[in-house]
């Protein structure tokens, strides 16, 4: 048996933390999706056998204006090898309408990604080693082929290209330009003339020849409500020799390609993906949500920015506002987070925070009261590890949460303003006001009319957080004001959030004086207990937590409505009014087993069954998400409370981390 014989069957793939998948040429394993990201917002993702099943999926998915406006442009390079007895092989699965996919799994031994996306093929003696990186910081990625034979092989790539919005679908149309500029091993087109070029390096022949592929099938899209099927483009094929046991690479750019060799290219991102792992010192978990959590990190954008969930959000100012403490903090990466938060600050207008970042110049965003009172929370985390000597907090943090709460307080801020006892109301008919904001077309489907309670606490902690940097500060006049604002909203919190006859906190209650409160048992009072625990007695705040144990905590995810409530939604599929209505009406959300753990650690801190049982809480949610290494934004709130929505999700990642590190000390 020959050495590459030998590296096929030992397949030495197995390092922890990474993902790996045994496929065995059967494609009921190879159903789960992976991610690879470059800390730019640009991605590769598909399922493991590298079919594509989402519009969003692709080879190079590059972004146009770093993190955000992202374009699918190499959605697959279908491949051919040829043997020296002239057998030949494929290696390519695609969905096709009416017909069973095709057969490239079925040689489809293993998928590893330890730290970049491998895949081991094998015929008998023969396999091929594929290899996909991205480059660090640039939209371009490294396609690498080890054969593992005896004799050389002929390999045959054809790029098919979508080009176009990661959201929209292409079709065969007559505008796709065939202009080739042909250098010594380069190979530049342009075919969509507004775009940027694309470029592939090689040490092959290319051969032109132009043609379009159709109706490739994307059997997700479907529970979207959406069209799922799309042609894509190819300018021709590269013919490259395969060597036995030494890599082939076709480097392909976005725009001027990389002047490094493909062996440096994929070694830095190697290098750079490596040191994501905190060390095999540390729990497999940590180590997993480590590696995790940088994916959602676009670091290296001109606009530094924490992309809120793979593959179909943006960045929401909300989700990284609480993502920012788990991402970042835990990890004691304390210069990232400030310029996360530097970028967020600048977005501020008439006092509050868009929902969004825009993903295009003049584009207008809704505001968000919450998420602009998350940026306090958010500050008061990172005070504690830079303490208030900070030149960043003291000369842009501070005088930003300042002007947040002088607009606030002078209720200029249309729709947004505080009740006569001093609560925080809104007045606004479709603003973005909490979490729960769910939209089925243009109606909210979870309106939560009236004051919400986590809201509540999010502005008695804002009015605290700013008094105490206004004390260590020297700002007498903001002192005394916040002061003044948190302890009314104190004061009219405890006077009309209690159910007496529930034992728990009302999640909302009406403005106006005389009308029902809501008393449906959401997981909101949770949040508020943890945010401002000083609303709340300890009686009270153990009864929060027993309620959410025994009637919201599942093994996944804290569920958004009680199971016995009439509007309960325990499953979330269906057409996607369905889906979006059942979004907060029973789903359990993931990243909400942090604050449970919070809660609980903080009324029983040396209680070992209890920090034992969150551990192992924590660890089963990375059994068996969607996307290997990975963790959804939600579960069925029924069993088997099966992972849904999102398939990877920042906040998700960040608050399991934050659980284990911050709070379980591991």
């Amino acid at each position: 048996m020959t050495e590459q014989e030998r590296s096929v069957e030992a397949a030495p793939w197995r390092g922890e933390p990474w993902p790996l998948a045994e496929v065995r040429g059967e494609l009921e394993r190879a159903g789960r999706e992976w991610l690879h990201t470059n800390g730019t917002g640009a991605y590769a993702m598909s399922t493991v056998p590298l079919m594509h099943t989402r519009r969003h999926h692709g080879m190079l998915v590059a972004a146009l204006a770093p993190p955000l406006d992202r374009y699918v442009v190499l959605s697959h390079a279908e491949t051919k090898i040829e043997s020296a007895t002239g057998k030949q092989f494929m290696v390519n699965t695609h969905q096709f309408p009416a017909m069973a996919p095709t057969p490239g799994y079925r040689h489809l031994q293993l998928f590893a990604q330890d730290p970049i996306p491998r895949w081991l093929f094998k015929w008998g003696k023969l396999g091929l080693e594929r290899t996909l990186c991205l480059v660090q910081g640039r939209n371009a990625v490294v396609l690498s082929y080890t054969w593992l034979g005896r004799w050389p092989a002929k390999l045959t790539l054809k790029p098919l290209m979508a080009l176009r919005p990661i959201r929209q679908l292409q079709r065969e149309h007559g505008a796709m330009v065939q202009r080739v500029n042909l250098r010594r091993g380069e190979v530049e087109i342009q075919p969509v003339p507004h775009l940027p070029p694309v470029s592939f390096g090689h040490a092959g022949v290319f051969v032109g020849s132009p043609a379009w592929w159709r109706q490739f099938e994307y059997t997700d899209d479907p529970q979207r409500n959406e069209p799922s099927t799309e042609d894509l483009w190819s300018p021709g094929h590269f013919e490259l020799v395969l060597e036995p046991g030494r890599p082939t690479h076709l480097v392909v750019a976005w725009g001027e390609l990389p002047r490094e060799p493909p062996e440096r290219l994929i070694a830095q991102t190697v290098s750079a993906l490596l040191a994501t792992d905190p060390g095999p010192d540390r729990p497999l978990a940590v180590r997993a949500l480590s590696v995790a959590a940088e994916q959602f990190l676009a670091l290296q954008a001109p606009r530094p920015a924490i992309i809120t969930g793979y593959p179909f959000y943006d960045i929401r100012t909300r989700d990284t506002l609480v993502a920012l403490v788990g991402l970042l903090l835990a990890r004691w990466r304390v210069a990232d987070a400030q310029r996360v938060l530097a970028e967020l600050v600048k977005e501020l207008h008439a006092g509050l925070l868009p929902e969004r970042l825009p993903e295009q110049p003049g584009e207008v965003a809704e505001r968000s009261a919450d998420a602009t009172l998350w940026l306090f929370e958010a500050v008061r985390e990172l005070t504690l590890r830079t303490g208030t000597e900070d030149d960043f907090l003291r000369q842009e943090l501070y005088p930003a949460l300042r002007r947040v709460f002088v607009r606030i307080r002078s209720g200029k801020e249309a729709g947004i303003s505080l009740t006569e006892d001093g609560l925080l109301a809104n007045r606004h008919p479709t603003a973005a006001m909490t979490w729960m904001a769910a939209r089925a077309g243009a109606q909210l489907v979870t309106p939560r009319r009236g004051l919400a309670v986590e809201l509540q606490a999010l502005w008695a902690r804002a009015c605290r957080t700013l008094a105490e940097l206004a004390r260590e500060l020297g700002d007498e006049v903001t002192l005394e004001a916040a002061t003044v604002c948190g302890g009314a909203a104190r004061e009219a919190f405890k006077a009309r959030f209690w159910n007496e006859a529930l034992n728990y906190p009302y999640d909302c209650v009406s403005e106006r004086p005389g009308e029902a409160p809501d008393p449906s048992l959401r997981p909101n009072a949770l949040i508020a207990l943890v945010v401002e625990p000083y609303l709340f007695e300890r009686w009270q705040a153990a009864a929060i937590v027993e309620r959410v144990r025994r009637q919201l905590l599942t093994t996944r995810g804290v569920r958004s409505l009680e199971p016995s409530h009439p509007d309960y939604l325990g499953v979330h599929v269906g057409p996607p009014e369905e889906r979006q209505s059942s979004y907060h009406q029973g789903t359990a959300w993931t990243y909400l087993i942090g604050f449970y753990a919070r809660a609980a650690l903080r009324l029983e801190p040396e209680d070992f069954e209890l920090r034992e049982a969150l551990r192992a809480l924590v660890e089963q949610t990375l059994a068996d998400g969607p996307v290997l290494g990975q963790v959804a934004q939600l579960a069925d709130g029924d069993e088997p409370h099966r992972p849904r929505g999102c398939p990877a999700q920042a906040w998700s990642v960040a608050e399991l981390l934050r659980t284990l590190v911050c709070e379980l000390g591991l």
